[in-house]
């Protein structure tokens, strides 16, 4: 009997990891020297947040994602808390509002403004107290909107109702006292209707947040769990940690059955926790491990062997925290699908990877992108709390289809000039005088010429190149296609032509509008 190797098709085989030029990396960024195990990071299309090292407090600092190069030293800080600042995340659904946890045993919420920061930010928008030790753990809910979960060091989970006028909320909605540790790592399904926690204690618990009762609890002898993450549309889990010999190791699991791992591998010997990052649209896999510069990443399939190997990120450069951008901020004409931005405390960098997938044409891959969680929230806080369970919004992330926006988009600025209603003198009399004649036939003619130099702007959006978006459609390959090229071109032409001929008819019409009006006032 012959041996045949199994050979595994894949999209994403040849995945790699590509470092920002130093040009668009983030220089002199005072990088917190905290060594809690957080990723000290968070990033959103328009902002990355990072939390600095500071004297008196904690703070972080909030920068424009498109503001790379050297930081200024006094740059602008987000400094209300009176402990160091632990942990930071955006709002999925509003990409100017970040939460932040402490060790002063706070949660603050705060907005963060449209334009530049010029001063520091002290005033929180809202503030929770209700635990009674420092906060080290924050997670906003995938679907519904405003509903937050803190984790401190008194052991407590508490959910939180933001919909409400108070600056200060004192009482969380619910308490989840489910563990006799500290909480090392928190992490939703699809639609948040189950959470999963791993503790100090080696255990994984998988909660109901609403009844708060443990379904499950994972007590294995042999790996002791630091971080746990849901990958919700294959329904396992996957988990970080270490082994009986201190080896790092990675493990996964069935949601149904946590009594034993489907899948358990030791990775190297190395003290640096693990960091899991999972994407549901390519069930692709990252591993990131804290003090080195590697981030492996694997590609999970719902039957054996479950975790496929795809290949490893290296670099020199350690990492002390990371953080990644939304599947909507990220570069689809280059075929990004991931980017990592990479936390470098011993040369205050912050270094953005992007994982590409190689592929020749510049058009749209509607393989590698399919629809994807949007901006917007499936359900309201009080539907959540009432027991609704809702999945993600999905949008494409197709260019021109808006699934990179977010509430509250910014402000259009409003224009310099308003068009002046001219039909109110009417009623003066019949005649005007010459100079308000010449001026009303000046103010005319300049209005018919901005309304129809905005029409030929809005044509030529219609109509690139021809009837053609040149990101979207390619060149003509048969002779069908090159044949409705050219009738779209010689369509072009003719409504060129028309536009044109509008134009001189216009000129004629107010070159006669004004010989009438001197003809006019020359009979007075």
């Amino acid at each position: 009997m012959s041996w045949h190797p199994q050979y595994r098709s894949s999209k994403f085989r040849h995945v790699y990891g590509k470092a920002a030029s130093k040009d668009k990396c983030y220089d002199c960024v005072p990088i917190t020297r905290n060594v809690h195990d957080n990723h000290f990071c968070a990033v959103n299309p328009h902002f990355i947040a990072v939390v600095t090292e500071c004297v008196g407090g904690g703070a972080f600092i909030v920068i424009p994602i498109q503001q790379t190069g050297k930081l200024d030293p006094h740059y602008p800080k987000i400094c209300g808390h009176k402990g160091n600042v632990l942990d930071v995340k955006w709002n999925p659904f509003n990409d100017f509002v970040i939460a932040s946890c402490s060790e002063d045993a706070s949660v603050k919420i705060w907005d963060i403004p449209k334009h530049l920061l010029t001063r520091n930010i002290t005033n929180p928008k809202k503030e929770l107290l209700g635990h009674v030790r420092k906060v080290d753990l924050i997670e906003w809910h995938p679907t519904a909107n405003n509903i937050l979960f803190s984790s401190g060091y008194d052991y407590k989970i508490m959910i939180w109702n933001l919909d409400t006028r108070e600056a200060v909320i004192s009482n969380p909605v619910k308490i989840l006292d489910a563990h006799k540790d500290v909480v090392l790592s928190m992490s939703f399904n699809t639609d948040g209707s189950l959470l999963a926690t791993a503790c100090r204690d080696r255990k994984i618990r998988l909660i109901d947040p609403r009844a708060g009762t443990v379904l499950q609890e994972a007590s294995y002898k042999s790996h002791r769990v630091n971080k746990v993450l849901f990958l919700g549309n294959v329904k396992k889990l996957f988990s970080t940690g270490t082994s009986r010999w201190n080896n790092r190791q990675i493990a996964l699991w069935d949601q149904n059955d946590l009594s034993v791992p489907l899948l358990e591998e030791d990775l190297d010997g190395s003290s640096g926790l693990l960091f899991p990052f999972y994407d549901s649209d390519t069930r692709m896999l990252y591993v990131a491990g804290k003090g080195d510069g590697n981030i492996r990443y694997y590609e999970i399939s719902p039957e054996k062997p479950y975790l496929n190997y795809l290949t490893e990120y290296h670099s020199h450069l350690p990492q002390k925290g990371i953080g990644m951008m939304p599947k909507r901020g990220l570069e689809v004409s280059a075929c990004e699908i991931f980017r990592f931005y990479k936390l470098i405390p011993t040369k205050s960098l912050i270094e953005p990877i992007s994982m590409i997938v190689p592929r020749r044409s510049e058009s749209y891959q509607e393989d590698i992108y399919p629809l994807t969680t949007g901006a917007q929230p499936a359900l309201t806080a009080q539907e959540w709390l009432n027991g609704f369970n809702k999945g993600p919004l999905l949008v494409s992330l197709r260019p021109g289809s808006g699934a990179g926006n977010s509430l509250p988009r910014f402000l259009e600025p409003e224009p310099l000039t308003k068009t002046t209603d001219l039909s109110q003198h009417q009623g003066l009399g019949g005649r005007l005088p010459l100079e308000d004649m010449q001026k009303r036939s000046e103010m005319e003619d300049s209005r018919k010429q901005l309304q129809a130099e905005k029409k030929l702007r809005k044509n030529e959006q219609m109509h690139l190149s021809n009837g053609f978006d040149l990101s979207e459609c390619p060149p003509p390959k048969t002779e069908n296609e090159l044949l409705q090229m050219f009738y779209r071109q010689q369509e072009e032409i003719r409504r060129l032509r028309e536009l044109v001929n509008q134009r001189d008819i216009q000129i004629k019409q107010l070159e006669l509008e004004l010989k009438n009006l001197y003809m006019d006032i020359g009979s007075y």
